[in-house]
């Protein structure tokens, strides 16, 4: 485990798992963004940290990158009890839905849960959902476009969503289907943002993809 004091209020960025999606590159992205913003930064490669109630609840936002694996019950709790208190939940792709699929806990905690994608990157449209035009994470930005992978979710009806993608109709689908892309929820006193984009580092070279995760991490925060 590392620290950085650079600020106030305090992030935990806690990253591992499948290696496929690059949890260090990827977080280390945001790690400027976050030092600017008056964050002291903590960063952890295990677990084991959700299992610290002291920890967690001196903890204004943990940023989770941590694909698959497996969560005992206790971390589980641990983190949901943090969040449920006040302390804020965010992450983007598998690295926050894509995360210990054996705990239901946890799902209902993030609001939604990785259930597959098409073969490949595909060149698709993100739209945003206009009756959340004025929400901070999405306010003043517009559609747009991105070449990655395009997750199918399980998600929960008490999430906002704020942005869409779509799957037309083949030889496996029946009819179109329009799937939440990014929303946040409320969890207790707790934030939670969740972007389905960003399975690989330049992903981010996307203005709006950048902005609108940057913007999530505020809103999560405490």
């Amino acid at each position: 485990m590392t620290s950085e004091t650079s600020g106030t209020r305090k992030a935990l960025v806690v990253r591992g798992g499948w290696e496929g999606h690059q949890p260090v590159a990827v977080t280390e992205l945001f790690l400027p963004f976050l030092r600017d913003r008056g964050f002291d930064i903590r960063v952890c490669g295990t677990l084991d940290v959700y299992a610290d109630a002291e920890l967690l609840g001196a903890t204004d936002l943990v940023v989770q990158c941590w694909s698959m694996g497996e969560i005992t019950a206790e971390q589980s709790a641990g983190l949901a009890a943090a969040v449920r208190a006040g302390t804020g939940l965010a992450g983007w792709h598998g690295g926050i839905v894509d995360s210990f699929r054996g705990d239901v806990g946890y799902h209902l905690l993030t609001g939604g849960q990785f259930l597959m994608h098409p073969t490949g990157f595909s060149d698709h449209a993100v739209t945003l959902a206009e009756e959340h035009a004025g929400h901070p994470v999405i306010a003043g930005l517009g559609d747009f476009r991105v070449h990655t992978e395009k997750y199918w979710l399980s998600t929960d009806p008490l999430i906002d969503v704020l942005a869409t993608t779509e799957f037309p109709a083949d030889e496996e689908r029946a009819r179109p289907v329009t799937m939440p892309a990014v929303w946040t929820r409320h969890w207790g006193a707790g934030r939670v943002f969740v972007s389905a984009v960003g399975h690989k580092p330049d992903d981010f070279d996307v203005p709006e993809v950048r902005t609108l995760t940057e913007r999530g991490l505020l809103w999560a925060s405490r």
